[in-house]
Order: C-alpha cells, then sequence, then structure tokens
C-alpha cells in the first residue's frame, strides 16, 4: 500500500511517521510547495523504523496534472494542508480517483460548489478527519448508538500549552500562522431545534485529570450530528473549546471592538483586514517553540435513556506532548487518527458511500471504530468510557 501526506508542517511529519509504521504500508510519499519544510520533515522520521520508505516531492497543487499523476500512484491520502490548499487538493484526488482524508473541513459553501461538480466519483473525501472534527463527532455517533433514547450530548475539546504564558494562555498548536478566532456565532440544539447563540459564550470551569481547571465556551455545534438516527431527537447539545481561564474572555474583546473582522477597512491610506492584522501581532506570542508542550483535553458525554434508566455515558481522553519522538499532542491525536483512517480505507476497511463526500462519524463505527481506538492506544492514545 502506497500513502501520500500532503502538507509538511505541524501536521504532516505524524501522519508520516505513522503511515511508515505499518507493515502493510510500502512507500509514503510526502509532499509540500516548500522544499525546506520538506527536509525538515525528512529529519524529523530518519533514524525511526520504515523511514526508509519516505519519499519526498516538492509539489504545487496549482500544477494539476503533475498533482492527479502522483496522486494516482497511491492507494489514500492524508492533507494537512490550510483550508485554501485543501480546495485545491480535493477535486484533485477526486479527478485521480484516490481516497483522500482531509484534517480539516472545508466551508459549507465551498462544499456546496465541490458536491455539484462532483456528484459521483470513484475517489472519497473524507472531510474533518483529526481530532475535532473528527473524533469528537465518532465518539459522540457511539456513545449515543449504546442508547435507547439520547437526550443530550456535550463536547468539550481543545488543545493548549503544557505552561500557559502571556497574553492569551495559548500556542497554535495545529499549524499556519493565524488564530482559530472567529467573530461568526455559533451553533447549539436547544429545546431541540439548532439556534445560533455568540462565539465564546456559555464559559463553564471544567476539570481533566492531570491537567486541571479550564475553561470551555462556546465554538458550534457540527448541525450534520442531527442526521445520524441516534441524535434525531436530541433535545440538548453543545459542543465547547477548552483553554485555560481567560481566554475566553480576551476574545471577546477582539470581536467586540471590531478586530476580528475580515473586511478590509482603510487605515492612514492602507486597506487593511483586522483579523490579519490581529493575526502579524499575535503570531510572534502564540508561535509553537522548541521548548513548547502542549495538552490535549477531550470529553465527549450522552445523557439519555438505556432499558428504562437514565444513563450518562462519557469518552474521555487527556494526552500529552510525546517526549522521546517529539510530536505534539495535537499531531498525534490530529494526525495519526487521519494516518489511521487512510490506512484503513487503504486497505479496503472502509465502506463507500453513493457520495464522494463522507465525514468521519459516518464510517468509523462499530468494528472499524475498535480498530481506530486500537491503533491509537498501541500510541499511547487512550480513551477511556464511563457509565453512570
Amino acid at each position: 500500500m502506497n500513502i501520500l501526506v500532503l502538507g509538511s508542517g505541524l501536521m504532516g511529519p505524524a501522519a508520516v511517521f505513522n503511515a511508515m509504521s505499518d507493515p502493510d504500508v510500502a512507500k509514503v510519499t510526502v509532499c509540500d510547495v516548500d522544499e525546506d519544510r520538506l527536509s525538515a520533515c525528512r529529519t524529523r522520521v530518519d533514524g525511526l523504523p520504515g523511514a526508509q520508505k519516505i519519499h519526498t516531492r516538492a509539489l504545487d497543487l496549482r500544477e494539476r496534472e503533475a498533482a492527479v499523476a502522483l496522486m494516482r500512484e497511491h492507494h489514500a491520502g492524508v492533507a494537512a494542508l490550510p483550508r485554501t490548499a485543501s480546495l485545491l487538493a480535493i477535486p484533485t484526488a477526486l479527478e485521480a480517483a484516490m481516497p483522500l482524508v482531509d484534517l480539516t473541513r472545508i466551508p459549507d459553501e465551498e462544499l456546496v460548489v465541490l458536491k455539484k461538480s462532483h456528484p459521483v466519483s470513484e475517489g472519497q473525501i473524507v472531510l474533518g478527519c483529526g481530532l475535532e472534527p473528527g473524533l469528537t463527532e465518532i465518539f459522540a455517533r457511539h456513545l449515543a448508538e449504546q442508547l435507547d433514547r439520547t437526550d443530550e450530548l456535550h463536547i468539550q475539546c481543545g488543545g493548549i500549552p503544557t505552561l500557559p504564558a502571556p497574553p492569551l494562555g495559548y500556542k497554535i498548536v495545529f499549524g499556519g500562522a493565524r488564530l482559530p478566532f472567529r467573530a461568526s456565532d455559533a451553533y447549539i440544539v436547544e429545546n431541540g431545534q439548532l439556534r445560533m447563540v455568540p462565539r465564546y459564550s456559555g464559559v463553564e470551569l471544567t476539570t481533566f485529570p492531570g491537567v486541571g481547571q479550564c475553561e470551555a465556551w462556546h465554538e458550534g455545534f457540527m448541525p450534520w450530528l442531527l442526521e445520524l438516527d441516534a441524535l434525531k431527537d436530541l433535545k440538548t447539545g453543545t459542543q465547547k473549546t477548552v483553554r485555560w481561564p481567560g481566554y475566553a474572555a480576551k476574545v471577546t474583546v477582539l470581536k467586540d471592538l471590531g478586530l476580528l473582522g475580515e473586511q478590509p477597512i482603510e487605515v492612514d491610506g492602507v486597506r487593511v483586514i483586522p483579523k490579519h492584522v490581529i493575526d502579524a501581532v499575535l503570531y510572534p506570542h502564540v508561535k509553537m517553540t522548541l521548548s513548547d508542550r502542549d495538552i490535549t483535553t477531550f470529553r465527549v458525554t450522552v445523557i439519555g435513556e438505556k432499558n428504562g434508566r437514565f444513563t450518562r455515558l462519557k469518552a474521555e481522553m487527556v494526552d500529552h506532548f510525546d517526549e522521546r519522538l517529539g510530536f505534539t499532542s495535537m499531531a498525534r491525536t490530529t494526525a495519526f487518527t487521519a494516518a489511521i483512517v487512510a490506512r484503513m480505507i487503504g486497505r479496503g476497511e472502509l465502506p463507500r458511500s453513493g457520495t464522494p463526500f463522507v465525514t468521519p462519524e459516518q464510517i468509523v463505527t462499530g468494528s472499524r471504530l475498535d480498530t481506530l481506538v486500537r491503533e491509537l492506544d498501541a500510541v499511547g492514545v487512550r480513551f477511556a468510557i464511563t457509565e453512570d
């Protein structure tokens, strides 16, 4: 089996490592437009078991013919790319009929266009298959299916630095140079209906084992979860991001001041986008450095009825920076997940649907979820499920 990894930033090398560690994988090709990043990626994995399988390739996805030809040499791929680059990778993968597992989920308006232009394809695109989105939705479905009726679903998930430092107590653990700030409102489910609330609202204090007290706030419930049979009668649903306490209040100030706006304004005769200015000013303070360490926090809770009794099921995971291999916890939980799913597709273990576009909770169920959990457990990413 040949696996292709697109992107060699913070996530790509972890996907490469996971793929090359599989005896069923004969070749892992990692591509990037930046040759320095490619070189750094190879250096990260050199000397580790399976490193001889690695091939690097400078690739600009705008060179469609070359990208299609390369994809056709691989059984499945992982897109560890910025969203703008994913918009190039997805139609290319569909043309090449190469299944592609994307860490991110592209904007809904862009997805509508892609679905219209690619109603059928021999390829398959798994959208939002990492930590969140990805594992959060997979476990939401899994837990809900253990109940006879699910009334509530609550998700808390986030990546935080081990040691919070000013000004935000946050580091960019996913990749890129732009902060994950958004001014748009967020979905919740209330009284069985989707409604919008201000993002960064609904702040609650929450505690994770070995981590301590954090805060969680509304990031946005994934509306498509309500299409699942196990969640169609959901009365209450929240999806919250976890940070160190105080983060939401600081970002809310930026939002209320209009500094997260994406529309250009004129300053001293120059057109600037407020959010881009904030990114540029704050990036030096939030960039991951070699000395930084991170933690991933994860909790999915469903509440409902089982065998006529009130039941609460909870899946929890806390993961830490890998000191031995140097991978961030966010890379472990996100990129490892995507690489495992890509390999499962390459082995023909995951079902195909009538559309080329799927989300992970649609296909990673039952014994397939068991495989994913078992592989993550083998690398130290461990989930605990409790019932009360």
